[in-house]
């Protein structure tokens, strides 16, 4: 009796301690889609799961940093949803291929114009989003989730190095050192071509060595199919000289 008590004790506690943990891991969170490297463009998804059984996500705002802001901030088309983008002014502009940016987004708004996001599933929300800043090493993109009975969850609360994580977190989304490889890759295509042209000159060897392979096999069953056809020709006038003189 005492043994299956501390049994149903310990699964309670279980179940508690699962139950607790299980919204922390539900929060909305930004990664990319790849890398997000310094001084580059990437795809990011705000991944937004539904934290309710009896109600839908139709809603999601996201603020754009303006402390490190974007000059470009592209939303991808989504069925089912209406998406506004909000463009402010800037203090200090921005310069981007030459030309000075005055203005960038603020904020992206997604809302539903059907059932939402419904209990037990989530959504992605992709954005095309550059020139990424240099001189940071994470983007906070703080975030509002609504939901169909109108209750409003604020994800801003910027997480701490060396703190535990708040109830809220805002989406972090870390970037990656500056990628520098690929302004080379015009002066190494020479290289490339002389290397492709090896590839090919190998290749057709190759082809060569086949086809002689080949023609040498089919001459092989060639002259095989020829003696078995000549035995059974011969076996044939043996039979019939058989029966003739029986």
């Amino acid at each position: 009796m005492k043994a299956s008590r501390i049994a149903a004790a310990g699964a309670v506690a279980g179940a508690a301690v699962l139950a607790l943990s299980v919204p922390a891991f539900a929060h909305v969170t930004v990664q990319p889609e790849g890398t997000a490297a310094k001084g580059g463009y990437a795809v990011i998804d705000f991944k937004v799961p539904n934290e309710r059984d009896d109600a839908a996500t139709t809603k999601l705002e996201v603020a754009f940093p303006t402390d490190h802001p974007l000059a470009s901030v592209m939303p991808e088309p989504m069925p089912g949803w209406k998406i506004v983008v909000t463009k402010s002014k800037l203090d200090k502009p921005l310069e981007l291929h030459g030309e000075k940016i005055s203005e960038a987004v603020t904020k992206v708004t997604w809302t539903a114009d059907g059932k939402g996001i419904e209990p037990g599933y989530f959504e992605k929300f992709p954005v095309s989003v550059g020139q990424l800043p240099e001189d940071t090493d994470q983007l906070v993109f703080k975030a509002l989730q609504t939901y169909s009975d109108k209750e409003v969850v604020r994800w801003i609360e910027v997480p701490q190095e060396g703190q535990a994580e708040p109830d809220n977190p805002a989406p972090v989304l870390e970037l990656s050192a500056a990628e520098g490889g690929h302004h080379g890759q015009a002066s190494d295509e020479p290289s490339g071509s002389a290397g492709s042209a090896e590839n090919t000159s190998a290749s057709s060897d190759a082809s060569a060595s086949s086809g002689e392979g080949t023609d040498t096999t089919a001459r092989v069953l060639g002259v095989v199919g020829i003696v078995i056809g000549a035995a059974g020709v011969a076996y044939g006038v043996l039979a019939g000289r058989r029966r003739t003189t029986a």
